[in-house]
């Protein structure tokens, strides 16, 4: 069994209020960039599974591929890409499951358009008036 050293606090010295605000700052800047990284990988993701549902529904809904051929696409992947996690025979599955669900013309789409149109419909517009702003021209310019 391996021990782990506990890393010593780190103490700042002499730093003043200002310095240790801008510190923080910085913290700060990393931490969002990082969250923001982690959501992006996170789309990038939800996308790839979309698309390889997408495949794999198409195969098996007509026929070219069967249960088989999915498990075979598992060890094709586990060959070429060793060591990644999620593409086994369930993982790819629930890829098909996934994109069966919210694709164009499923029922999960279908309520999703059906609250996009509510949404419009109960959206408050401002009048015109309001909408529109004097240029130093004494142009009238609309704005959105």
């Amino acid at each position: 069994m391996k021990i782990r050293k506990e890393k010593n606090p780190i103490v700042l010295k002499n730093t003043d209020l200002e310095t240790t605000t801008d510190f923080s700052n910085i913290v700060q800047l990393i931490q969002e960039a990082r969250n923001r990284a982690f959501s992006k990988v996170n789309e990038e993701l939800v996308q790839l599974y979309y698309h390889v549902g997408s495949i794999v529904s198409a195969k098996v809904a007509t026929g070219v591929w069967g249960d088989g051929t999915v498990n075979e696409l598992a060890n094709f992947i586990d060959l070429r890409i060793p060591g990644i996690g999620g593409f086994n025979r369930r993982g790819l599955y629930r890829m098909k499951q996934f994109y069966e669900t919210y694709a164009v013309g499923s029922d999960c789409y279908s309520a999703w358009l059906n609250i996009q149109v509510k949404k419009k419909q109960n959206s408050i517009v401002s009048p015109a008036a309001t909408q529109l702003k004097r240029s130093k021209l004494k142009k009238i310019e609309i704005v959105s």
